[in-house]
């Protein structure tokens, strides 16, 4: 980080230390109420939530990637382009509201962290983080520095996820002690999503000349460059993303955690018939078995996550034949719900006569809906209201925490005992080492929080 930065987040992160508040002296937002905003990850993921901020002024936009990031830059010409967002933080911060974030999961936590203690709003891609500890600390800066946080899971903005919540917290579905919750078979191949090396360790590629590697790599440990980490399928790899489970389980898992207010696991134990474990890569196949205890008056509650095909057994009394490729199924005394990969539109599980008569009478809607269904605009609102969206940090940094427990059970076909209240898992120092990873120098940030 060049001085500007670094003078400010040492000042900043030493306030959070003695209990001071730090709010950067500038005013940037512009007259006209348009947020200045910056973009890192300008590509994929990325292209989508600046997309849905027509009425807003990009200012700057930083990718590792000239290729992936080309059509952004076209698009907004007059927007400075950076490769570093280190670079980016220290020449504009003046000139800054907020900042999208669509890079690998190992990259979310230091441009994030940098931005908030700089004063400015974030919106980051699921899953919020690489790692419990960055989430503990990005939930605790939000708060601290007071800026509008939000993880981009899409299926929070939508009314299928209130009404789960309204239906189970309205005794539709009775007490709910299972959960089920599943996704597709892997489709490994060149440029997919999904990519498994020709052999491991991954063979040493030519990096590509629209490429910095170094800054692709970031925090994480220096390895030879193989197209099978970027760009779009390093989410197999535990060093850059956290599988499946951390990528999916923000959209699929989110409607039981927020109605059942699950909180987090006391144990997790992973059923991985082939692990990779040694070359930190994801298994073809696994199911991972939470179980969470009594919340007040809420009974303890098995979730199983299935994944590479998998997937639940069909129960005679829920009359249906075959479930899609995703999708989640809460099952209580009275009721059980049935939702596709995403919360969008729950069922319950009836006969025909009895759910169209549900649909004419329905529950009472409890819950506020977002006016526009999607994060990026809820996020938006939340900014000029000074409110929070729904998927805030200290809401979604939980949510996340849910799924990367199981995501290293997974890692290590293991059993995994978790003590939350001291982040720390019990039985396995091994694996604990994993709940804060080691970066490399010049990636550390938020060790004063």
């Amino acid at each position: 980080m060049n001085d500007f930065s670094r003078r400010s987040f040492i000042k900043s992160t030493a306030a959070a230390s003695t209990g001071l508040f730090f709010i950067p002296n500038f005013i940037k937002n512009a007259p006209n109420n348009r947020l200045n905003i910056a973009v890192i990850g300008v590509g994929g993921r990325g292209k989508a939530n600046w997309g849905a901020v027509p009425e807003e002024n990009i200012v700057a936009m930083c990718d590792v990637d000239d290729n992936r990031a080309a059509s952004g830059y076209k698009m907004f010409p007059k927007a400075k382009k950076f490769k570093d967002f280190r670079v980016m933080y220290d020449q504009m911060a003046n000139e800054i509201d907020a900042v999208i974030i669509t890079t690998p999961d190992h990259t979310h936590f230091a441009a994030t962290m940098i931005a908030m203690a700089l004063g400015m709003h974030v919106y980051v891609e699921k899953p919020l983080a690489h790692n419990i500890w960055q989430l503990r600390t990005l939930k605790k800066a939000a708060k601290y520095y007071n800026i509008v946080s939000q993880m981009g899971n899409q299926g929070h903005t939508t009314n299928g996820i209130r009404l789960i919540k309204e239906w189970y917290d309205q005794g539709i579905l009775g007490d709910v002690k299972e959960v089920h919750a599943w996704h597709g078979a892997f489709n490994y191949g060149p440029g997919k999503y999904w990519t498994k090396p020709e052999r491991f360790p991954a063979p040493v590629q030519p990096i590509p000349d629209y490429l910095d590697w170094d800054l692709w790599l970031g925090p994480a440990q220096y390895r030879t460059f193989n197209s099978a980490y970027a760009p779009k399928s390093w989410r197999g790899f535990y060093d850059f993303g956290n599988g499946q489970l951390g990528d999916w389980s923000c959209h699929t898992l989110d409607g039981p955690f927020w109605a059942l207010d699950l909180g987090m696991p006391h144990t997790v134990e992973a059923t991985v018939p082939n692990p990779r474990t040694q070359h930190g890569f994801i298994a073809d196949e696994s199911v991972t078995h939470y179980q969470f205890g009594a919340r007040g008056d809420k009974p303890p509650v098995t979730l199983k996550w299935y994944e590479g095909g998998e997937q639940p057994e069909i129960r005679p009394e829920w009359g249906i034949k075959k479930f899609d490729r995703s999708g989640m199924i809460m099952i209580g005394d009275k009721k059980t719900l049935l939702t596709g990969g995403r919360p969008n539109n729950p069922k319950l599980l009836v006969s025909d006569e009895e759910w169209q008569a549900f649909q004419k009478n329905p529950p009472e809607k409890t819950i506020p809906r977002v006016h526009e269904e999607g994060p990026v605009l809820e996020w938006l609102d939340a900014i000029k209201g000074n409110s929070l969206p729904g998927s805030h940090f200290g809401y979604s940094a939980e949510l996340t925490e849910m799924a990367l427990v199981g995501a290293m059970a997974q890692r290590f076909a293991a059993k995994i005992e978790y003590d939350a209240e001291q982040m720390k898992i019990t039985n396995r120092p091994d694996i604990d080492a994993y709940i804060k990873e080691p970066t490399r120098k010049g990636w550390s940030y938020g060790e004063s929080l």
